[in-house]
């Protein structure tokens, strides 16, 4: 048993509504994702992190949960994701679901009971109170002008309840015991089930203080106990927590090797688009140095492109924001809840090929674990013609035929739009297609993988930026015990050669590995790095350093 093995994991998210249908209902299922393993294990994949897969009344992509222990009958039942887990095994796939339990459906038995008795123990399950606040907190999904509050007034309990998010998810009384016993049970039957660990769902709302919602002691404590159970249960299964904040507040959620496993790199992604957009390397590595000093053996970030939710950059400064807005959302229908885009990174990128894989060539390099959307390695794009966050996810297009290859469904009952026609229409972009051309985007991506799981360093290592001397120009190492992980990345689109002040002994015996050209070899006695416009090279030196 390899208790470590999301240090160095190749994570691929996707929604299973989306992805295969098998029996042509229009909607994905779980035999439809069972009978894509092969394409997923030929691509590199070592894990799954699945999206939603509770009972749902499906108003917010599954993140309203209506029953903890039941599957949205839609995918399948129990049986089917039994079959899934064990086939994903014999493949080398391990498979992570989302938990969300920071808020629940409005149609949870828990909500309704909570609703009906005043003096109900389901009634402290959630956060009440009798009088709406004088200075209520804006509710965060809201756009901009919008004057809506993250309180919601129900009439059959005659009080208003707390929604981080949309009305119909009420949040969780995190501090109740009962609850997080309630969250022990959930976490200990899917354990049981097979899964290898949990994605958690906003985790710094969980502790946010909420109306008369109080910690005894410090919040984090739930967080710990969280590690200890999921541990005892399956020691090899982790936690991977949704942390959108500065970089500051990382090591809260991290512990003492004590609290999450992972977390997601929200900072580092927010600042990576802004580098795109002045095609500068200098604020990605300011992000980078931000970084917790110390990742240990049991901690790591989760380093990705883009996610399911929209591209949230409020990370940046407002100008800022408003910079990458206008490079890569210029039409106010690209742009969502006033801080994100809404859409894919092929798109984002113009469909350039350079550009493209200079930005999946930082997510394999970049230190942490690389994590995948659907369709990003095919380069798929959005539909704007979708309300939200939607836009971003169709359905997934395998071949050139009816549907993308998705379902065998009338297209009308498809449960997603299918890009259709364009650039980035099924027609044109898809993987079959993509499988058979040794020079397509698929082909690229197997291949960097390949290489990505060859030198662990990248996902085991500490750190280093490397002055480059050029502010269009990413350089970084990153050391293990077994050896030094080196990458460069040129930003801009005019050929640069740097000349770098090494340590010429610990740069000995460096050779390129991975380039977007073959480069000269890199010499240490004359060290100089050219890169093409958008290049990028992996060097790699094995040693031991202890």
């Amino acid at each position: 048993m390899n208790k470590y093995w999301y240090k160095n994991a190749v994570i691929y998210s996707l929604d299973v509504e989306t992805f295969k249908d098998s029996n042509g209902d229009g909607t994905g299922d779980f035999k439809g994702l069972k009978n894509a393993l092969p394409y997923l294990s030929s691509l590199g994949v070592t894990c799954l992190w699945l999206l939603p897969i509770f009972d749902t009344p499906n108003r917010d992509n599954g993140y309203d949960v209506k029953d903890y222990y039941k599957i949205d009958p839609r995918l399948g039942d129990l049986g089917h994701l039994a079959q899934l887990i064990d086939a994903a095994e014999e493949v080398g796939i391990r498979v992570i679901i989302d938990l969300a339990v920071n808020h629940t459906s409005i149609e949870h038995p828990w909500f309704q009971k909570s609703r009906e008795d005043k003096n109900s123990k389901f009634r402290n399950y959630y956060i009440w109170l009798d009088e709406k606040p004088e200075d209520p907190e804006r509710n965060m999904m809201a756009e901009d002008g919008e004057d809506a509050t993250s309180w919601k007034y129900d009439r059959k309990a005659k009080a208003y309840y707390f929604h981080s998010f949309y009305p119909h998810q009420p949040d969780l009384n995190l501090a109740n015991p009962d609850v997080q016993e309630e969250i022990f049970r959930i976490m200990h039957f899917w354990l049981k089930m097979g899964i290898s660990g949990f994605r958690i769902d906003a985790a710094p709302h969980m502790f946010k203080e909420k109306g008369r919602m109080d910690f005894e002691g410090d919040p984090h404590e739930i967080f710990r106990n969280f590690r200890s159970f999921v541990e005892t249960q399956k020691p090899d299964a982790i936690l991977l927590a949704e942390v959108d904040l500065d970089p500051n507040q990382y090591n809260k959620y991290l512990g003492n090797e004590d609290q999450m496993h992972m977390l997601f790199n929200f900072y580092v992604n927010n600042f990576l688009y802004l580098a795109f957009a002045r095609e500068e390397a200098t604020p990605l590595s300011r992000a980078l140095q931000r970084m917790p000093i110390e990742i240990t053996e049991k901690e790591q970030l989760a380093t990705f492109l883009r996610n399911h939710d929209e591209l949230n950059l409020d990370k940046l400064s407002r100008n800022e924001r408003e910079e990458v807005f206008k490079v890569f959302a210029p039409d106010e229908n690209m742009r969502i809840f006033g801080r994100g885009i809404r859409r894919r990174l092929a798109s984002i990128l113009g469909n350039d090929r350079k550009k493209m894989e200079l930005a999946h060539s930082l997510l394999f390099t970049l230190p942490g674990t690389p994590v995948l959307r659907y369709g990003e390695e095919i380069g798929m794009g959005e539909d704007l013609s979708m309300e939200g966050r939607s836009s971003v996810r169709t359905v997934m297009q395998w071949s050139n035929e009816k549907n993308g290859g998705f379902s065998t469904a009338p297209t009308e009952n498809l449960i997603r739009n299918v890009i259709s026609g364009g650039d980035y229409g099924y027609e044109k972009v898809n993987v079959s297609d993509q499988l058979r051309d040794p020079e397509s985007f698929l082909t690229w991506i197997s291949k960097a993988i390949d290489y990505r799981k060859e030198f662990p360093e990248f996902g085991w290592g500490r750190n280093n930026i490397i002055d480059t001397g050029d502010p269009h120009v990413l350089g970084h190492y990153v050391k293990s015990d077994k050896g030094m992980g080196i990458a460069f990345h040129n930003m801009s689109g005019k050929e640069i050669t740097i000349k770098l002040e090494i340590d010429k002994d610990e740069f000995k015996d460096v050779v390129d590995v991975f380039g977007n050209i073959r480069y000269e070899s890199f010499d240490p006695e004359k060290p100089e790095v050219r890169l093409t416009a958008y290049g990028y090279r992996w060097m790699h030196k094995k040693h031991n350093f202890l």
